[in-house]
């Protein structure tokens, strides 16, 4: 595991060693173990590495120099960023090519593959990963991301200048970068509460997407998407599919305890990290350690549940208690999230990695299992209008039910009958186009006319649904509940989960291993009929069936909370003041923000008449992110 990053300059342009040094060294914290740089003229290429595999050896950049296969020409070298689980098997073939190999680590191997088989290599490698080739002889570079996007990779292409790296601050320390917003990447982000990809929130700067790969020869770049969702029906039978299930979570789980580290579980009792657990203790025969998190507000607390699945498997276990959060921790997550992203769970989670890593370096996680099995209330909420809900005449829809449940005061609870039928009603209001997402979206098209400057709206394209319908348009599958998991798996989970795990976890220098996202498991789930994930308005209800014999019924049937903030009853009281002095202080907000709007939405927010705290959080990350990376230096 590696923080990697570097530089194709134009021919003519040396790379300056202190300036890729520094791109180097704002990595540390993903890989305080080693660190390297390789320099050719115009390339640098430079890591900082996590040792997970062959802890004495695999040190990058790495080449091929001395393999008898490459012999008679100038060598490759890679940086390399992230797991492959299938590197033992690729190696034996490798080997018996003629290929000779100096370390066990995984990236020698990916180095190989791609000597013999070139970029149709990356279709062989079971993990995650992003990675950069550089090939001496033809003066071409390579990058490459995983198909599901766990490991992120961003790059800037300018001026016949290339530069990569697996955050945006090592892009940031190069001195021909610029740093400016982009408006639209922060209109959506303030729907979304992510920058939907390719897009980030810096103009110039992109995502590799997930199951892409990016070459650079001769003086220009061609990007290829190697992998898609299938969605190819199977012929089988119900009971043999919760067999293939289990059969292959378990196979995905133990490929991930590959590792030369101590290793934990990320345990919140709910039924995907409940599943990985249960499948790691039919593998090994010494005590697995957990992590959860707790809050003393019992309905975002879920420790009951995970402490009942801990006593289950008799593992040795660690509860993370969260109290309100303090300014020092949000502004450090802010600056390890590169970019705004307001997901609720990525302060818990950057707390919970930093006690894990006090006794253990590699963690497995749960995530991706809501989105490969169907988990998320938005998909019950999508079904329940479209077979229910818009059959109510429009008229009594906007004219009675709409108001009256605009009047209902807000819990403080996460989940009360009240707040669920305020934000169903709130996603029902919106477009169609959305889907799903409506229900994920936080910027009614009323908020964010009254919201913005004028100057602003009149620079972006105000459709709230553009990244969801630019997905849907290029599902394989029509089946309505397959185009729904198709923009959570390509947008949501790769924007937002995936992105917020990897950026939490590296900031403590924590690998976090997602066996629901093995891509096998992706692609025979998402080949199962789309009632046999969603059974009527049950989520996961396969998955809960496979599971049966394996956890308890109260695990698998329970409600879901998830790793949350009480993030909008801290703004009422522990937060109130410190937010609003920093959304008062800050320069974007002020060029962008409607004052008067934003003083609406503090009063009907402090005063309980709605819930602002998706806004209000979302605006305050954005204060800190512009006066982190703009106007505060880092």
């Amino acid at each position: 595991m590696c923080g990697i990053t570097g530089v194709v300059a134009p021919p003519t342009e040396l790379v300056d060693r202190d300036v890729l040094a520094r791109m180097c060294a704002i990595l540390k914290h993903r890989g305080p173990d080693g660190s390297g740089m390789h320099v050719d003229g115009s390339l640098g290429l430079a890591m900082q590495r996590l040792a997970i595999i062959d802890l004495a050896g695999g040190d990058q950049p790495m080449s091929t120099e001395g393999c008898p296969k490459s012999a008679g020409r100038r060598p490759m070298w890679i940086v390399y960023n992230g797991e492959v689980y299938n590197h033992t098997a690729l190696r034996q073939e490798l080997e018996r090519l003629g290929h000779r190999f100096q370390t066990r680590c995984d990236t020698e191997a990916i180095l190989h593959a791609y000597e013999e088989w070139g970029e149709t290599s990356v279709e062989r490698l079971i993990g995650m990963f992003a990675f950069a080739i550089w090939d001496e002889e033809r003066r071409e570079l390579f990058l490459a991301r995983d198909r599901l996007g766990i490991k992120p990779l961003y790059y800037s292409w300018r001026r016949d200048r290339l530069v990569f790296g697996s955050e945006i601050k090592a892009i940031l320390e190069h001195p021909a970068t610029e740093r400016r917003v982009d408006d639209q990447a922060l209109y959506d982000y303030l729907g979304y509460e992510f920058v939907p990809g390719p897009r980030t929130m810096f103009a110039g700067i992109d995502k590799l997407q997930p199951g892409h790969t990016l070459k650079l020869a001769a003086g220009d770049i061609s990007i290829r998407r190697y992998w898609d969702l299938p969605f190819q029906p199977l012929e089988i039978g119900w009971e043999e599919a919760k067999r293939r299930i289990l059969e292959l979570l378990r196979r995905s789980v133990e490929r991930r305890l590959m590792a030369d580290v101590p290793l934990g579980v990320f345990l919140s009792g709910g039924v995907d990290s409940s599943s990985v657990l249960a499948m790691m203790a039919t593998l090994t025969d010494q005590k697995i350690r957990t992590f959860s998190i707790g809050y003393d507000d019992p309905s975002f607390s879920e420790l009951d549940y995970a402490h009942l699945v801990a006593k289950k498997f008799g593992t040795l276990h660690t509860d993370v208690m969260i109290r309100p959060v303090t300014a020092e921790d949000i502004e450090r997550a802010v600056w390890h999230l590169d970019e705004p992203m307001t997901d609720l769970s990525a302060v818990p989670l950057f707390l919970l990695c930093q006690r894990a890593r006090q006794d253990v370096i590699v963690c497995l996680s749960g995530e991706g299992g809501d989105e490969v099995f169907v988990g998320y209330d938005r998909f019950k909420a999508s079904r329940a209008t479209a077979r229910f809900y818009e059959r109510v005449p429009a008229g009594l829809r906007r004219g009675v039910i709409e108001p009256l449940v605009a009047r209902l005061p807000d819990q403080e609870q996460k989940k009360g009958a009240i707040n669920v039928l305020k934000r169903f009603v709130d996603g029902a209001r919106l477009d169609p186009a959305g889907e799903h997402m409506r229900w994920q979206y936080f910027l009614s098209p009323e908020l964010a006319r009254g919201l913005f400057h004028s100057d602003f709206l009149s620079g972006v394209d105000p459709d709230p649904f553009r990244p969801v319908a630019e997905w849907t348009q290029r599902c394989p599958s029509t089946d309505r509940l397959d185009r729904e998991v198709y923009v959570d798996l390509k947008m949501t989970m790769a924007d937002s989960v995936l992105m917020k795990v990897d950026k939490m976890s590296m900031a403590s220098s924590v690998e976090v291993r997602v066996p629901f996202l093995d891509h096998e498991l992706v692609e025979f789930a998402t080949a199962l009929p789309s009632d046999w994930r969603l059974r009527g308005f049950e989520t996961k209800s396969i998955l809960k069936q496979a599971m049966l014999p394996v956890l308890p019924r109260e695990i698998l049937y329970r409600k879901k909370q998830g790793y949350s903030l009480p993030i909008k009853n801290w703004l009422r009281q522990e937060l109130r003041d410190y937010a609003r002095a920093r959304l008062e202080q800050s320069r974007l907000i002020r060029e962008v923000v409607e004052p008067k709007a934003l003083d609406r939405i503090w009063r009907e927010h402090l005063s309980r008449r709605q819930n602002h705290n998706h806004i209000l959080w979302a605006l305050l990350n954005v204060a800190l992110w512009h006066d982190r990376f703009f106007d505060g230096g880092r």
